[in-house]
């Protein structure tokens, strides 16, 4: 697996290969599917609410009395089955977070990377410092990059002051994360990635050891 290296001007400086077990691992797209989902999930804030026939505003007196009107009996005009009352079985605030163990999202992770390297849609760059905060600097740098006007991730060692200021207003188009806060949700929101070349190596460390950290066949094993 080799990437192109560009400057920030657009040139060509050269190709890096890149670590196999990342970036041309085996792509498990049933987990990019679970992962996508339970991030997607998490995000929700969980607050659509209704109001039950107790919580709407009226409907304290019995609308006509129980017998001799020929009408249907009621006792309330806040009744579910009445216009302007109560909703049944209607949406309450509440908790969509889902859990995801390490090695699922760390396995995720990879198979990401893995896809967008398989689809020839990972660059370097060989530096992201920017001199000055302004959003026509870090849109000069962007424009200079093959992304055909698709919507890239760019991964950065270290998020500096400049770079965030500058980055907000086309945050749309190209996202900025840091390499040790990435996950593959960005990943799959975005068709082009861009990796700063010294993020290179926190994203082998930070997946390459948690990797070597695992113990094989303690998942689901019960403590005595």
């Amino acid at each position: 697996m080799k990437a192109v290296v560009y400057s920030k001007k657009g040139n060509k400086k050269g190709e890096i290969v890149l670590n196999p077990e990342i970036f041309a691992a085996r792509i498990n797209k049933r987990l990019l599917e679970l992962v996508r989902n339970a991030y997607s999930a998490n995000r929700r804030r969980g607050t659509a609410d209704t109001k039950t026939r107790k919580e709407v505003r009226g409907g304290g007196k019995k609308p006509w009395k129980q017998k001799g009107t020929g009408r249907a009996r009621h006792s309330s005009i806040r009744s579910p089955i009445w216009r302007g009352g109560g909703t049944v079985f209607g949406p309450h605030p509440r908790s969509y977070y889902v859990a995801m163990p390490q090695t699922m999202r760390r396995q995720a992770l990879i198979s990401a990377l893995s896809l967008r390297g398989d689809q020839k849609n990972v660059f370097l760059l060989e530096d992201v410092n920017l001199e000055t905060a302004k959003t026509k600097e870090w849109a000069e740098i962007v424009k200079a990059l093959p992304l055909d006007g698709k919507k890239a991730l760019c991964v950065v060692k270290e998020l500096e002051v400049n770079l965030e200021r500058a980055s907000k207003n086309l945050a749309n188009w190209v996202q900025v994360t840091r390499a040790r806060d990435v996950n593959a949700y960005d990943i799959l929101q975005r068709e082009k990635i861009v990796i700063e070349e010294d993020a290179v190596a926190v994203l082998e460390k930070r997946l390459l050891e948690s990797k070597g950290q695992e113990k094989p066949g303690t998942m689901g094993e019960k403590k005595s």
